[in-house]
């Protein structure tokens, strides 16, 4: 019996330096059949191109989907795993960070949770055995506010709802659909498994600084609120049955 594909979808824009030591490492913690799937929103600094290189050595491992006249997270992510499901085969998709800051070794832990039983496994900062060592106190306090506000309304069964450290089952995302602008979306998705009776589960994880590159969480408590207006908009609308609308 062939093993069942796992896919990581790598969302990337201006990664150029992350890119190749990330996908390295999740090749070398996850064994075969695991394919690594970048959507790049054709980076100016060149990240397609690392990729591009790295899938030519390595066709049967390694996978580039360049958008040039799309862009943003969400619909990057939605790409991937179209793409992952339909083109590749994939039984299970995962997903991550492009900034190191979640370490790679650790999705073979999310897809172990999926194998044991859950339909979708999200990474948290926010159990025991977890912590975000990458981010000033800013930063975690509004994300400790805009979790326990998430757990507040869609159930306390998941504590990292901003996590975007995910693995699922195929058929999860065949009935689920990503919606948002940005992070947002990861609530949105967490939300409607859990209110469509999908088994969620978490496992802890350490996020830690990213290694070289500019952070596209925020820049400054403007850039943090915004955002953190829509994650809290976003809560509200599953609690109450309505569609988070998205404007890519």
């Amino acid at each position: 019996m062939t093993p069942s594909l796992v896919c990581t979808v790598l969302p990337t824009y201006n990664e150029r330096d992350n890119i190749g030591p990330l996908i390295w490492r999740l090749l070398d913690a996850n064994a075969a059949p695991h394919k690594v799937l970048v959507v790049d929103d054709n980076s100016p600094d060149g990240t397609w191109q690392v990729v591009e290189a790295m899938a030519a050595e390595n066709p049967e491992r390694v996978v580039l989907v360049r958008r040039l006249n799309e862009s943003g997270l969400t619909s990057a992510l939605q790409r991937g795993i179209d793409e992952a499901i339909d083109v590749h085969g994939a039984t299970v998709v995962t997903w991550m960070d492009c900034d190191l800051s979640m370490p790679p070794e650790d999705v073979s832990r999310l897809v172990d949770a999926v194998h044991g039983g859950a339909d979708l496994a999200v990474g948290s900062r926010w159990i025991p055995g977890g912590a975000d060592v990458a981010h000033g106190v800013m930063a975690r306090t509004l994300s400790w506010i805009i979790n326990h506000y998430a757990m507040a309304l869609l159930g306390s069964s998941v504590h990292d709802y901003t996590s975007g450290f995910i693995a699922g089952r195929a058929e999860l995302f065949r009935q689920i659909r990503l919606r948002g602008d940005y992070g947002e979306y990861c609530i949105d998705l967490l939300g409607r498994a859990q209110k469509h009776g999908f088994q969620v589960t978490e496992v802890p994880y350490i996020c830690v600084p990213r290694t070289a590159g500019d952070s596209k969480t925020g820049a400054n408590l403007l850039d943090y609120l915004v955002k953190g207006r829509k994650y809290v908009t976003a809560a509200w609308r599953v609690r109450k049955g309505r569609s988070v609308i998205s404007h890519q």
